[in-house]
C-alpha cells in the first residue's frame, strides 16, 4: 500500500506479507493513518480533514491479491478493472483536500466509491475501538451468530427472508384493497347506475345524427318536394317548366357539334361530351323526380323523432359529447365494473394468502430460532474456552436466544403468534393464545451476549458489565472462533487491545497468531507483547524538520525488532537491559507460535 499526503504521513510504502503484521511505533507518528488508508481503499468515507496540510489531495494506492473465481474478483471485472497476471487488482483512492471531494479507480478504470465498499465485504474485516462499542448492540451480537451458524442458519435465515418480504408485499396490498374498498364500491355503483341507463335507452351507433338529418327532412317536407319538383320539370320540360327545358337544349347542342364533327374531329369530342352531360341531366331529373315523390309530410314520426333526440341528449350529456362517445364509456365502465366486482373475492384471497404466510413464517422462525439455539451454545463455549487463553480464566460467554416482544406492531395477528420461550427449542407453531412477539425482517428472535466475568457472578449484557479490556478480549475470541468456520482472507485490529496488559496482552498476542494462521492480520497496537508475536513488524517513525513533520513506515530486522520493543517496555531502545527484556519476549513469543 503506497500512502502520500495523508495526515502526518508525506509519502510511504507498506508491504504486507503473509500471517501477522504489526504496526507500532510513538503515539501521533501516524500508525492510525495505516487503517485509514485502508478504510478508504475499501470504500470508507473521505474526510478532508485528513489531507496533509500543503497537498490539494491524499493519495492511497493498494494491490490487493484475489481468488480469481472468487466474489471479489468477479465483482471487480463486472466493473470494468482488470486484474493484472490474473489475480492482481490495483486499486486506487484520491481524497481532496477541498469539499471532501474523492475518485475511486480500481484495475485502471474509475469507479464509484460505492464498488469499493462492496469489494470490502469479502476481502477485509477491521476492527477499531468503535468495534468494542458495536460489539455491545444486539444487531451485531446476531450477525455474529448467524456467522457462526454457518450453512443452517444461513439457509433457515434465507427461506425466512423469503416468506417475511413476500407477506409484507401481501398484507400492503390487502391492505390499500381493504381501505379503498368502499371508495371502489361507490363507484362500482356510480358506474351500474349509468349502464343500466344506458342499457334502457340502448342508443344505436350514429342514432343521433341519423335523428337530426331525419328531423330536418321532416319539418321542411313541402319545401324539400317543391325544390326537387321544380328542378325536374326544369330540365324535362314539363308544362311548369316555365319555358325551361334543359334535356332539350343540350340536346340541341350535341346534334350541332355532331353536324360539324366530320369537318373537325375537335367537335367530335365536344359532341360525345355534350351526350354525356345529356345522360347526366336524364338521370339527376329522374332522382329528383323520385325524391319528391317519396317526401312527405309526417307529424306523427316527427313528434316520435323529436322525442327519441330529447332522450339520447339528456343521456349524452352525463358520458360523452355524443352517442358513439356514449357507448364508448359504456364499453371501457363494463370492464372496470367486472373488475371492481372481483374486489371482494380479491379480498378474500388476499386474506387468505396472508393468513398462509403468516403460518408458514411462524414455522420458519422456529426453524430460524433452533438453528441459532443450537449455534448459540456452541458459540459460547467456543469463545468461552478462548477467554481462558486471553487471562480471563473463569469468564464465561453465554449467548442468549429469546423471543422479541412485540413494541411496534404485530407482524402476525394477536391469534397467530408463535411461543419461542422454549430453552429446548422444540417448541412447534401455535395458533391461539400466546404472547405478542415481533417478526422483523431477520426472525423473531433477540440475541443478547452474556459475559459472567468469574465463576459465580451473574451472566450480564456485555455493555453493562464489561470493560473495555474485556471487550477487547470478548471481540478477538469472537473473530478467533469465527475465523475458524468463516474465514476473511484480511483482518485489520486497531488498537483494539487497550485497556489490556501484562499476562492478557501476552494471550492477545497468541490469539492474534492463532488467527494469521488462516488469515492475514494486520495490527495497530502499542503492546510489545503483541508486536513479539508478528511475522513482520512495521514502524511507522515521525521525523521532525522545522514545522514540517512526515512519517515514513520501515520494516524492521531482528535488531530493529529489539530496539523497538525496548522502547515499548520501557521507552529506552538503547538500555541493555530492556533489549535483553525484549530479546526474551521475543524468543518466548516464538517458542509459542510454534505451539499455536
Amino acid at each position: 500500500m503506497h500512502l502520500r499526503g495523508l495526515g502526518v504521513i508525506d509519502d510511504a510504502v507498506l508491504e504486507f506479507g503473509p500471517g501477522l503484521t504489526v504496526v507500532t511505533g510513538e503515539t501521533g507518528a501516524g500508525k492510525t493513518m495505516v487503517v485509514t488508508g485502508l478504510g478508504l481503499l475499501m470504500g470508507g468515507r473521505a474526510d478532508p480533514g485528513s489531507v496533509r496540510e500543503g497537498y490539494q489531495s491524499a493519495l492511497v494506492e493498494g494491490r490487493l491479491t484475489l481468488d480469481p473465481k472468487g466474489p471479489a474478483a468477479t465483482r471487480a471485472v463486472e466493473a470494468g478493472a482488470e486484474l493484472d497476471d490474473g489475480d492482481t487488482l490495483v486499486v486506487s483512492r484520491t481524497v481532496a483536500a477541498e469539499g471532501g471531494r474523492s475518485k475511486a479507480h480500481l484495475g485502471g478504470r474509475g469507479v464509484p466509491v460505492g464498488v469499493l465498499g462492496e469489494l470490502a465485504g469479502d476481502l477485509v474485516a477491521v476492527h477499531g475501538q468503535s468495534d468494542q462499542i458495536r460489539l455491545q448492540s444486539t444487531a451485531k451480537q446476531r450477525e455474529s451468530l448467524d456467522r457462526f451458524g454457518g450453512t443452517t442458519v444461513a439457509k433457515a435465515l434465507a427461506a425466512y427472508r423469503k416468506t417475511y418480504g413476500e407477506l409484507r408485499r401481501t398484507e400492503k396490498k390487502h391492505q390499500e384493497i381493504t381501505q379503498q374498498f368502499a371508495e371502489r364500491a361507490a363507484e362500482a355503483e356510480r358506474l351500474r347506475a349509468g349502464l343500466e341507463e344506458i342499457e334502457k335507452v340502448a342508443p344505436q351507433p350514429g342514432e343521433d345524427h341519423e335523428l337530426k338529418a331525419e328531423s330536418q327532412r321532416l319539418s321542411h317536407a313541402e319545401g324539400l318536394q317543391q325544390a326537387a319538383a321544380t328542378a325536374n320539370q326544369a330540365m324535362s320540360g314539363g308544362a311548369e317548366a316555365g319555358g325551361y327545358d334543359v334535356a332539350g337544349l343540350i340536346n340541341t347542342v350535341r346534334r350541332a357539334l355532331e353536324g360539324g364533327a366530320a369537318h373537325d374531329p375537335a367537335l367530335g369530342e365536344l359532341a360525345r361530351r355534350a351526350t354525356e352531360i345529356g345522360y347526366l341531366v336524364d338521370d339527376l331529373s329522374t332522382e329528383c323526380a323520385s325524391y319528391a315523390a317519396g317526401v312527405e309530410a309526417d307529424p306523427v314520426r316527427l313528434a316520435a323523432v323529436e322525442d327519441r333526440r330529447a332522450t339520447l341528449s339528456h343521456l349524452v350529456r352525463g358520458y360523452g359529447e355524443d352517442v358513439d362517445a356514449t357507448l364508448a364509456w359504456a364499453q371501457q365502465a363494463s370492464v372496470r365494473l367486472l373488475e371492481l366486482d372481483n374486489d371482494e373475492q380479491a379480498v378474500d384471497e388476499l386474506a387468505a394468502q396472508v393468513a398462509q404466510l403468516r403460518q408458514k413464517l411462524a414455522q420458519q422462525a422456529v426453524t430460524l430460532t433452533k438453528a441459532r439455539r443450537a449455534a448459540a451454545a456452541r458459540l459460547g463455549k467456543a469463545v468461552t474456552a478462548e477467554l481462558q487463553e486471553l487471562s480471563m480464566a473463569g469468564s464465561r460467554l453465554f449467548v442468549e436466544v429469546s423471543h422479541r416482544p412485540d413494541e411496534d406492531g404485530l407482524v402476525l395477528a394477536a391469534d397467530s403468534t408463535i411461543d419461542l420461550t422454549d430453552p429446548a427449542g422444540d417448541t412447534a407453531t401455535m395458533l391461539g393464545e400466546g404472547p405478542p412477539v415481533a417478526f422483523g425482517p431477520d426472525g423473531a428472535d433477540e440475541i443478547e451476549m452474556l459475559l459472567a466475568p468469574h465463576p459465580g457472578a451473574s451472566p450480564r449484557p456485555l455493555g453493562k458489565g464489561a470493560s473495555g479490556g474485556e471487550l477487547s478480549r470478548v471481540m478477538l475470541g469472537l473473530e478467533v472462533v469465527l475465523g475458524a468456520v468463516d474465514p476473511v482472507p484480511t483482518f485489520v485490529f486497531d488498537e483494539v487491545d487497550s485497556g489490556v496488559g501484562g499476562k492478557a496482552a501476552l494471550g492477545i498476542g497468541r490469539r492474534l497468531a492463532r488467527l494469521a494462521r488462516n488469515s492475514q492480520v494486520l495490527v495497530v497496537t502499542h503492546l510489545p507483547q503483541v508486536a513479539a508475536f508478528a511475522d513482520q513488524h512495521l514502524l511507522v517513525r515521525k521525523a521532525h524538520s522545522g514545522e514540517v513533520t512526515s512519517s515514513g513506515v520501515h520494516t524492521l530486522d531482528t535488531d530493529g525488532r529489539i530496539r523497538e520493543l525496548a522502547r515499548m517496555l520501557g521507552g529506552l531502545e538503547d538500555s541493555g537491559s530492556a533489549q535483553a527484556h525484549a530479546e526474551e519476549l521475543l524468543e518466548m513469543a516464538e517458542a509459542d507460535r510454534l505451539l499455536v
